[in-house]
Formats: C-alpha cells, structure tokens, sequence
C-alpha cells in the first residue's frame, strides 16, 4: 500500500510547506491505547487501516497506532494543545480512569497542572508509558 493510498489528501496539500501527517506510535495493544488517548482527548478512533488504528486529531494529523511485538516499547512524549474551555474535563476523565496527572514531565508534582505560558498543562502516563502532555498554549520559542 503506497503512502499516496493511505493519505489521499496529500496531493492536496500546499508542496509549499512541511507539514507532519502522520506518526505512528506503538503499544502493546492498539485497540487499548487508542481508545484511552481518545477518551481523554474527547476524540473518535477511526476505522482500522491495515495494520494501523488511527486517531484523527482534527488538524490534519493523525496517530496511527500500531500492536508493536518485536520488543518493548520506547516511551516517547507526545504533547496535544487542546482548548481551554476543555482542559478541566480532559483533567476529569483521567481522575475517572484513575490516571495520575502531573505538573511536570518527571512526573514529580503528582494531581497537580501547571501555569506554563500562559496557560494549562498536565503530563500523564498512556498504558505503555508514553509521556502525554496536554496544554493549552503553546510553547513561547525565541
């Protein structure tokens, strides 16, 4: 399956620009994982494609989630701005699911979001221990 027959909107895209598309990330159970991260995020799981289970993140990207075997998994951050008014339910669907949410990405500062620019943020471990971040202003760059 060529990438063109995965993303088929991707000869609509500007060939001006650099955009990510995709990631996959892997986990022990695909099913699993894209089902928690879309619970927290308030997403869909979209239909399975291959061997991949995709979540659409509403602008343009998807996590395509994949049932990796072939060793443990490397935890990797994965950092989601979200929108204000929807922080303090995205707080209160992992308090329902029992997550510990974090201040700080060394998950020292346990029940506790943070102020960073501006804004909101909280750190939490997915079932395979990726680092998920949520916040809702961007990182200030130089």
């Amino acid at each position: 399956m060529s990438h063109a027959q995965r993303h088929p909107n991707t000869s609509e895209l500007p060939t001006t620009t650099v955009q990510l598309n995709h990631t996959v990330v892997h986990a022990t159970d695909r099913h699993l994982s894209a089902e928690f991260l879309a619970a927290v995020l308030e997403l869909k799981v979209g239909a399975p494609f291959g061997p991949f289970l995709p979540i659409d993140l509403g602008n343009g990207v998807t996590l395509d989630y994949y049932a990796f075997r072939d060793g443990p998994i490397q935890p990797q951050h994965y950092a989601f701005l979200v929108p204000d008014t929807r922080f303090d339910a995205m707080i209160a669907r992992l308090d329902v699911l029992g997550v510990t949410y974090y201040a700080d990405p060394s998950h020292t500062e346990p029940g506790r979001t943070n102020d960073l620019f501006g804004g909101r943020g909280a750190y939490f471990a997915d079932p395979d221990g990726h680092n998920m971040e949520i916040m809702t202003r961007p990182y200030a760059r130089p």
